[in-house]
């Protein structure tokens, strides 16, 4: 397993890739080991991009470990563009499934790539902010980054 770490204005993230071919996780925690390797020292260097505002898209090899279903809701997150935001029923609608929302929460909570799978864009239906794994503070901060709309706390 290789792990690098990144101090953001969020608090430390650690970025894990498995085998050094895919992105498998990024989390809100310091790392257990410090054994980095080129993808994810790339994947780091695009987080600092994202979080200076310099950069609105990722460019990496993403392998999230989740149910065919998850996988399928997260597929549907990386259409989100930067800056905007939609409800978890546009989500569940998009993917064939438009009586799914509360699993679509569940999928989205779920995610192990957050900020680059952008879970974060996800609001409820009237345009208020719900869960988010790392914790509100932290979407409300992402989304004000990127200059979306919402109804804040």
């Amino acid at each position: 397993m290789h792990q690098d770490s990144l101090a953001t204005p969020l608090g430390p993230l650690t970025i894990t890739s498995n085998q050094g071919t895919h992105i498998n996780q990024i989390s809100y925690a310091a790392p257990t080991t410090s054994a980095s390797c080129a993808l994810t020292q790339r994947a780091k260097h695009q987080l600092q991009e994202y979080f200076a505002g310099q950069r609105t898209q990722f460019d990496l090899p993403l392998a999230p470990q989740g149910t065919p279903f998850q996988q399928q809701v997260w597929q549907q997150l990386l259409q989100v563009p930067y800056g905007q935001t939609v409800s978890y029923q546009a989500i569940a609608t998009a993917i064939g499934r438009p009586k799914a929302c509360r699993a679509v929460g569940g999928a989205n909570g779920n995610n192990p790539l957050p900020i680059i799978i952008p879970c974060h864009r996800i609001i409820g239906a009237n345009g208020t902010l719900t869960g988010y794994t790392g914790g509100i503070d932290k979407k409300v901060w992402l989304l004000t980054h990127e200059g979306a709309d919402f109804v804040p706390l």
